[in-house]
């Protein structure tokens, strides 16, 4: 919006320019006034402003006064105009929700602290919202006491319990190990029931709808049948695979996936999961790294009413074996290779097992390897990293603190909501609507085709209590959009890697929280941002640098199957109070206040859509689609009104050739579609004269970046 009037500029006739009928107008105008009024007595105004802006925020909200089914023009009126004379840069991100203290102590960090707060902090301890930072703080100084309240609250079963949490003793693993001794399996522990975490065999385990099914009830399947499920299927992994086989998945996040993914890991097999929406490739080169022995795929997938092949994708990259589901009905829709299984055949080879659906769970060691999963780096080959059974309970844990998962929510860690389909319509919207989805996961690009399509309008998401963002960059008004649509619950912002098996920032219900913005580091998680040197700055300064996550982190990666690890994570890094710091690769800002920004990556990994690829990857396939191409150098870009990450390709052209960027851009596109992922888009090309290197001739494609970002930022001030 342009230059917004203030909050107390607004009237009737703004309310109803805006989108309301002079009735509702008039209602709103008097609550606006009232809670201007409540937070002129309650707070304390800000500098250089008649009141304080936040006050004002958090008076609206409290009393409900936006509606979900307020315009979203109505909405961006009131939300820009309390927040327009507030000077960011001065006062850090303008907040929007603000935890309460009663509801903080039922919260599960809450209930911890208020357990724990006062025999581990001492007098210091005061309350959940007061003393969060603090308590953060202990837990990175003390992880081992923290996960072994936190683990305990998760209700692990052991068949041998671990003989610590973290053993530091020996110092050729100087960043420890994590649960050394313990004996257990990580699928088993999901399955079984748990009096402490009020999951019984009868507890709805998941819910989902097919998509056309949309006037349907949703489909439930308790605690109980899951485990059955899964039994089921790991006793006919026995028949065809032996123990310690890498068994990849390709389909899309199905109930049968889940089951799939549970048995894989329950029978002591390994779990390779490859996206759906790979090039045949890209699948092959999964398959090649990780050895895998077999694949459960599905014939078609099913978008929008449109069927898509994917069986004879994962042919093209020729597997030793696939397992194929019908994407509906109990027969596939293709011909199969002769070494190849439909669903209903591998099922049938443990007809006559006598009790088919029980199974032994297959203990292992904590480090052994449960899931073998593929994050892009620079060299061109994506790196194999494997996750152990500690993984899981890093992810498990941080959604129990971060995400506030509880007994009775529909998510995951207690339902799993599933929609088999696609998310972007209407009828994905409906199904969390139907299902009673309480915390939602999304990524900013689905929000953002949301909004523009208006496609929710009229449905209730008021059950959601939370919502959880990652894959991507935030764009606030987005967020807005999203977040009023359940009265202004929070957006729990995620941002983390597959090699951490979590986030290393994150928000929380204990802390106010800001549009497209991080509130804090994950709990247990230290990190320093490093200026252009090397050189740490100060933890409670605004700044923007490199992160440097301190070394001793539970579920983080210490191998990787094709790569050095300590290469990849360490070899560079600088020291912090006597230990080497990890790299991650992000950009991020502190802001006053103490928020955080994540600017982009500081190697030349980018996000497409929450997919990490290279700048290689790209370059490789645009350098073959067209002969005037003498060389491309990928890079991406926020746009500077925020938002997801943007392909821009520049191109060098052969001497003596000529090119028309739109030209390129099509071929590009088409090219980087049909050889990385259909989900790719190119927003721009530019022809540049040369590019600019090293010494040692490297590309330096952050000065492209930056030479774009100025461009981009120039143009949207024309």
């Amino acid at each position: 919006m342009g230059n917004p009037k203030s909050i107390n500029e607004v009237g009737l006739n703004d309310l109803v320019e805006a989108g309301l009928s002079r009735e509702a107008a008039a209602e709103l105008e008097r609550t606006l006034r009232e809670s201007v009024a409540r937070a002129r007595r309650s707070g304390t105004p800000s500098p250089g402003l008649e009141l304080d802006p936040r006050e004002v925020w958090r008076e609206l909200a409290s009393a409900g006064a936006l509606k979900p089914s307020h315009p979203h023009r109505v909405h961006q009126l009131v939300y820009y105009s309390v927040y327009s004379g507030w000077d960011a840069s001065a006062r850090g991100p303008p907040l929007y929700w603000f935890p309460s203290l009663s509801q903080s102590k039922e919260t599960n960090l809450g209930r911890l602290m208020e357990s724990h707060g006062r025999k581990l902090l001492g007098s210091s301890y005061k309350d959940p919202i007061t003393s969060f930072s603090l308590f953060q703080k202990f837990s990175v100084e003390h992880p081992d006491v923290y996960w072994s309240i936190a683990l305990n609250e998760l209700s692990l079963s052991f068949c041998r319990p671990p003989s610590c949490i973290l053993d530091t003793s020996d110092k050729s693993k100087p960043r420890g190990s994590w649960l050394p001794g313990a004996v257990f399996n990580i699928a088993e522990c999901c399955l079984l029931p748990s009096q402490q975490q009020r999951r019984g065999d009868d507890s709805i385990a998941l819910v989902w709808r097919d998509e056309g099914y949309d006037h349907m009830n949703v489909n439930r399947m308790t605690l109980k049948e899951l485990q059955e499920q899964v039994m089921l299927v790991a006793n006919a992994l026995d028949v065809t695979f032996s123990k310690g086989d890498a068994i990849a998945i390709d389909m899309p996040m199905t109930v049968h996936a889940v089951i799939i993914y549970l048995a894989i890991v329950l029978g002591g097999f390994v779990v390779v999961s490859i996206a759906d929406s790979f090039a045949p490739k890209e699948i092959a080169s999964r398959l090649h790294i990780s050895k895998a022995k077999g694949i459960f795929t599905q014939d078609f997938i099913q978008r929008g009413g449109r069927k898509f092949p994917l069986y004879s994708r994962v042919v093209e990259a020729n597997p030793v074996k696939a397992i194929v589901l019908p994407v509906a009905g109990d027969s596939v829709g293709v011909k199969l290779r002769e070494q190849d299984i439909s669903w209903k055949a591998f099922l049938s080879q443990v007809d006559r097992v006598p009790r088919r659906h029980y199974y032994p769970a297959f203990y292992q060691s904590t480090d052994s390897v449960t899931n073998i999963l593929f994050s892009s780096g620079t060299t061109g080959e994506p790196k194999a990293i494997p996750w152990t059974q500690l993984s899981p309970i890093r992810c498990g844990a941080d959604s129990w603190a971060h995400m506030d998962v509880q007994a009775g929510d529909v998510l995951s860690g207690a339902t799993l909501a599933l929609y088999h389909g696609s998310p972007l319509g209407r009828d994905f919207g409906k199904f969390v609507q139907d299902a009673g989805v309480t915390i939602l996961g999304t990524v900013p690009s689905l929000v953002k085709t949301w909004k523009s399509t208006q496609c929710m309008e009229g449905l209730d998401w008021t059950n959601i209590r939370s919502f959880g963002s990652t894959g991507e960059t935030s764009n606030v008004d987005d967020d807005l959009w999203l977040s009023s649509k359940s009265f202004y619950s929070p957006i729990i912002e995620c941002c983390g890697g597959t090699e951490l098996a979590s986030s290393y920032i994150q928000g929380n219900h204990l802390q106010p929280q800001a549009f497209g913005a991080f509130s804090n580091a994950s709990m247990t998680t230290g990190f320093v941002i490093l200026d252009d040197h090397g050189v740490p700055r100060p933890d409670d300064q605004p700044c923007v640098g490199e992160v440097g996550l301190f070394p001793i982190y539970m579920g983080a990666t210490d191998r990787l199957l094709n790569a050095d690890h300590e290469e990849v994570y360490f070899k560079g890094m600088p020291t912090y109070k006597g230990v080497q710091l990890r790299r991650h690769g992000d950009i991020i800002k502190r802001t006053v206040g103490g928020y955080y920004i994540v600017q982009g990556r500081a190697d030349d990994t980018m996000n497409l859509g929450g997919i990490k690829t290279s700048s290689v990857e790209i370059e490789r396939v645009c350098d073959r689609a067209d002969e005037s191409i003498l060389e491309s150098a990928a890079i991406s870009l926020a746009p500077p009104t925020g938002g997801p990450e943007q392909l821009v390709v520049l191109v060098v052209l052969k001497k003596g050739c000529k090119a028309e960027p739109n030209d390129l851009k099509m071929k590009f596109l088409k090219a980087i579609q049909r050889n990385l992922n259909p989900l790719f888009k190119v927003s721009s090309v530019k022809i540049v004269a040369e590019f600019p290197r090293t010494a040692s001739n490297k590309l330096l494609r952050r000065v492209l970046r930056d030479q774009m970002r100025q461009q981009l930022f120039v143009q949207s001030k024309l």
